[in-house]
């Protein structure tokens, strides 16, 4: 029996689709460069303005500016909010949902699109695995966990279609630099929008309530040790 209302259903969805998108990446490796023809037609627009947004997104989200970025908010969540469960399923939800792609990444080990056959290649070339995408995946992390942290309303139905927008953007601009094919991005949206709630979830209803209420006990301690008040 499911202990942890919620868990259990959101496993449900979550674990399919991380086999899905497992096995599909496995698949496609095998059919090779298929998707050659599309990247290259996109990647013929990887000049002007929408070029320079590609790159820029593509050098700030990397690893390392996707963990600055996240301990950054994190830390200003902590600040306005005053609550460090807060700051910590924000923290944990993306980085759950988040890096989790890069088990299936070094996993199926894809090959990126191949530059030298690219018009307008991005530089450096890349070198790593290609399926799924981490930065793709970085991104609607962020937009699924504020979601997943929002109450139901109309702010939080905007911020959905600023979310869709957003990743739909980022989406773009990474075929459009061809870092990776269409099919990469593709996964890791997939991913995240179900593997995020279920980590949500875990952390939520399963871990918080445990470590919090140590914590709670451990802070009424040593408060009533500071003020003579702890009771024997």
């Amino acid at each position: 029996m499911d202990v942890q209302p919620g868990i259990g259903r959101r496993a449900a969805i979550a674990l399919p689709v991380v086999v899905i998108v497992a096995v599909s990446g496995f698949v496609l490796k095998a059919a090779g460069g298929f998707e050659m023809p599309l990247s290259i037609a996109l990647n013929r627009h990887h000049h002007g303005v929408l070029g320079a947004l590609g790159d820029l997104l593509y050098h700030v989200v990397g690893p390392v500016g996707a963990i600055i970025g996240t301990a950054v908010i994190t830390a200003v969540l902590l600040l306005v909010t005053r609550r460090w469960t807060t700051a910590a399923t924000f923290a944990v939800t993306i980085a759950g949902s988040w890096l989790s792609v890069a088990v299936v990444k070094l996993l199926v080990h894809r090959p990126r699109p191949d530059a030298a056959q690219l018009p307008l290649p991005y530089h450096p070339v890349q070198v790593d695995a290609s399926y799924p995408s981490g930065h793709m995946a970085f991104v609607t992390a962020v937009v699924m966990t504020t979601l997943l942290m929002m109450p139901p309303g109309a702010w939080r139905r905007l911020v959905a279609v600023l979310g869709a927008i957003l990743v739909g953007a980022v989406a773009l601009l990474l075929t459009v630099d061809a870092v990776h094919y269409p099919t990469d991005v593709i996964a890791s949206i997939v991913w995240v929008v179900a593997v995020a709630p279920l980590v949500h979830a875990i952390w939520v209803r399963a871990v918080l309530p445990r470590v919090g209420a140590r914590r709670d006990r451990a802070e009424a301690h040593a408060i009533g040790r500071r003020f003579g008040t702890q009771e024997h």
